[in-house]
């Protein structure tokens, strides 16, 4: 076939391209696949212990246990999809009633909301028992406030002590940090005084060791010379401690318009994630701090308000393929009774009623935040109480169980379809949809919604299929069988 230009003329247009395309494809390599912890529990530094998380766990099953003893009295108050059908108790004599122990597919296929709400509330409460908190922040900042500066040097090196306990113990969650003060003129050498305090003690009493996960939360960044100062505390305390080189990892929060827009009028946050020189593993959005960074009052300052949708956004379009995990922030409304009762004197009736319609109107708002971060692709957020874990676990579930049956059904048609397309030497060039497919599933087993088994029935990939993680693998694969 005839051409105009030869191999020599193009050679160096060619090469220029390679090394555009390979420096593309090194900086958004997309989803590793790794878990992300669905949430962040945020506890003051002075009131940290070994065993805080087994602690909050037993909290969270006592606030379920009291205001939501049976799945239908939950699934009213959170609204789980569907819950408006429900009976408020069940009919023992229905025989829907007995399929839903003996045969609960059965019931999914007849009367789905019954079938979730039984679903959803087993996994919550089994979760609370056995990983009640994924991830715990031990807090330096707004849960912790200014204090002498030898008050927090002693809380930080006690809250090192329990953190190395809780790793002899195996007490500790799966993910853990600390979140320091901000890099503001007044704070910064508190701030670094805490974490190499922290640090030194930790890696001393845990005998040269990091828990799994372990990072730190830099709060409030407004430029990127403050997450470039992180990263260089980082170079030099990793051999002043004798960690391995890299081990110290960082999150960044977001939490000003500054963070969004620098002074230029570009986007800062490509501009940090460059000055953490691979340190940065995540970053956090502050719903509060930057709603009044607004001068939103804080009468609207919430969740769900569309500053913190465009920030969010911004969040998504800055760090979207580079493998950064993102995390919503925080419903302040607490499901906390306004009533207690005293010894030797029991709570009225309608006190009763105003304790259990207020923890219910926390739960439900709660859930509609989970939800409203889910659908805009944040699945992680933080959480303030221990009675927030109930809530913060069946928005997730819900939001995966829902649509599992739709997103198994897609996922197989599209397998087959690509595969056909690659063995006929078709040109099947839509692989991103199918990798989002897939994530849908790795992210609906690492939060515990579904198993590997159930994805495996559901979306017929093999066990090696889905822990591949990759969609494009899948089809390799595939094709060398046939």
């Amino acid at each position: 076939m005839k051409t105009s230009l030869s191999v020599e003329q193009t050679r160096e247009i060619s090469q220029r391209l390679r090394e555009a395309n390979n420096h593309f494809a090194e900086r958004y390599r997309g989803e590793t696949g790794r878990r992300q912890p669905v949430h962040t529990v945020y506890g003051g530094a002075h009131l940290f212990k070994s065993d805080s998380a087994k602690r909050l766990g037993e909290l969270a099953r006592r606030s379920l246990e009291q205001f939501a003893p049976d799945f239908l009295t939950f699934a009213k108050a959170v609204g789980l999809p569907g819950s408006e059908t429900l009976p408020v108790a069940l009919d023992e004599s229905d025989a829907l009633t007995a399929w839903l122990y003996v045969n609960p597919d059965q019931v999914r296929s007849e009367n789905k909301p019954l079938w979730l709400a039984r679903t959803i509330y087993n996994r919550v409460t089994e979760k609370l028992r056995r990983e009640p908190v994924e991830d715990f922040r031990i807090d330096f900042e707004d849960g912790y406030g200014n204090r002498p500066d030898d008050e927090e040097d002693g809380h930080a090196a006690s809250a090192a002590a329990e953190v190395a306990a809780g790793m002899s113990e195996r007490t500790l969650p799966p993910f853990i940090g600390i979140r320091i003060k901000p890099f503001t003129e007044e704070l910064r050498e508190r701030s670094l005084r805490t974490l190499d305090i922290f640090l030194t003690t930790l890696v001393e009493k845990s005998g040269g060791h990091l828990p799994d996960n372990f990072v730190v939360t830099l709060p409030k960044v407004v430029m990127p010379e403050q997450v470039a100062a992180l990263a260089d505390i980082f170079d030099l305390l990793e051999p002043a401690t004798g960690l391995p080189t890299g081990s110290l990892k960082m999150e960044m929060m977001i939490e000003t318009t500054q963070a969004i827009i620098n002074e230029r009028g570009e986007s800062n946050l490509p501009l940090m994630l460059d000055a953490a020189r691979g340190h940065c593993i995540a970053a956090h959005f502050g719903t509060y701090d930057y709603t009044a960074s607004c001068n939103i009052t804080a009468a609207h300052q919430h969740m769900t308000h569309p500053a913190c949708d465009f920030a969010r956004n911004m969040m998504q379009v800055a760090f979207g393929g580079t493998g950064l995990w993102l995390s919503d922030g925080a419903t302040n409304i607490m499901p906390v009774a306004p009533h207690k009762a005293f010894e030797g004197a029991e709570l009225t009736l309608e006190q009763v009623e105003e304790n259990r319609a207020t923890v219910f109107r926390a739960w439900r708002l709660h859930y509609d935040h989970i939800q409203h971060s889910l659908v805009n692709a944040y699945y992680q957020g933080w959480d303030l109480h221990p009675a927030q874990l109930p809530t913060r676990y069946a928005a997730i579930y819900a939001f995966f169980l829902d649509s599992l049956e739709a997103a198994s059904e897609r996922l197989k048609n599209f397998v087959e379809k690509a595969a056909k397309a690659t063995l006929v030497g078709d040109v099947f060039d839509d692989a991103a949809t199918g990798q989002g497919l897939l994530n849908y599933f790795l992210r609906a087993i690492n939060s515990g919604a579904i198993t590997e088994q159930e994805a495996m029935s559901l979306s017929s990939l093999t066990l090696q299929e889905l822990r591949s993680g990759s969609f494009v693998k899948i089809l390799k694969g595939r094709q060398k069988l046939s």
